[in-house]
């Protein structure tokens, strides 16, 4: 099983920046309910139960997470025709039910699930200034996030390997 969510990634904050960045035609205009309106990439992340980060893409944050892969996901994913899709090869998608949706089955256990990747995504935020990455151009940024996604893998194997009460803990790796 693995779980899937994106997360915004600013690239920049004046309108100056916005006209005369290299990132355009990459970086959008969307709105984030904890950033309002922000101007960046979007950070589609794929993990494993355990945080393990899988699989990740920059994208303009525009474009609908619905396409995504037949993962636990959350609202956002919310598709009558990618349910379909997803029902065709046998995949079923365990999301949690929109306001006008009657309980989905499953449901009540996602809840703890639906919490891991967004603690992933708040480790990314907080522990590796993912917000604050200084990128400039397409490839500054990716880099940069890739610098991340790595450090948060490295760090979550070492800390298996190693025997560690949690694994996803980089308290150990802050100096």
């Amino acid at each position: 099983m693995w779980i899937t969510d994106s997360t915004p990634v600013p690239c920049g904050a004046s309108r100056p920046t916005v006209k005369r960045s290299a990132l355009a035609g990459w970086a959008n205009y969307d709105y984030c309910a904890s950033h309002h309106r922000f101007w960046g990439l979007r950070l589609y992340l794929v993990c494993t139960p355990s945080g393990m980060p899988i699989l990740w893409a920059l994208a303009d944050p525009k474009i609908d997470e619905r396409p995504g892969l037949p993962l636990i996901a959350d609202k956002g994913f919310a598709s009558q025709a990618l349910e379909r899709s997803l029902s065709a090869q046998g995949i079923t998608l365990l999301r949690p039910s929109r306001k006008e949706e009657v309980l989905r089955p499953g449901e009540p256990m996602l809840k703890k699930v639906r919490q891991l990747i967004e603690s992933v995504n708040d480790t990314f935020k907080s522990q590796l200034d993912l917000e604050q990455h200084g990128g400039r151009t397409i490839v500054g940024v990716a880099v940069r996030v890739a610098q991340r996604v790595l450090a948060l893998a490295a760090a979550i194997w070492h800390n298996v390997r190693t025997g560690q009460a949690v694994s996803r803990s980089l308290t150990a790796f802050d100096h």
